[in-house]
């Protein structure tokens, strides 16, 4: 019994971390304009116009898997030590869901704070 809450507790963590990476991205397919190509026009009467984006740029770890797996470990290792018998086994999963969720938020918050910020110059049909 007590491999079997092992294993489920290293299956939720596995879990957790494995669906950090599952998240779409986007991918843009259209063609990219240059400065050069600024007040360019088209037959449909559309033209090229560029402005100025703040674009930030966050730490190494976009997906936050730092924080979200120590705070699985933090929170598993506290639901531990509440209650008795399957109590416990549920506390300790509890708490390392819980403790996932505010690893995440943690680490997310210190990148968009700590994040590197930049103006970038974005050429766009319109």
């Amino acid at each position: 019994m007590k491999m079997r809450t092992s294993l489920l507790g290293m299956s939720l963590i596995g879990l957790m971390a494995t669906s950090t990476f599952a998240q779409a991205q986007s991918y843009s397919h259209q063609h990219r304009y240059t400065e050069a190509d600024e007040g360019r026009r088209f037959n449909d009467g559309t033209r090229v116009r560029c402005r100025n984006v703040e674009v930030q740029k966050n730490a190494t770890d976009p997906n936050r898997i730092g924080g979200t797996l120590a705070g699985a470990a933090i929170g598993g290792l506290l639901g531990n030590q509440v209650g008795g018998g399957n109590g416990k086994k549920l506390a300790t999963v509890a708490g390392a869901v819980a403790g996932a969720a505010a690893g995440r938020t943690i680490q997310g918050n210190r990148q968009q704070a700590n994040g590197n910020r930049r103006v970038e110059r974005v050429c766009e049909r319109r």
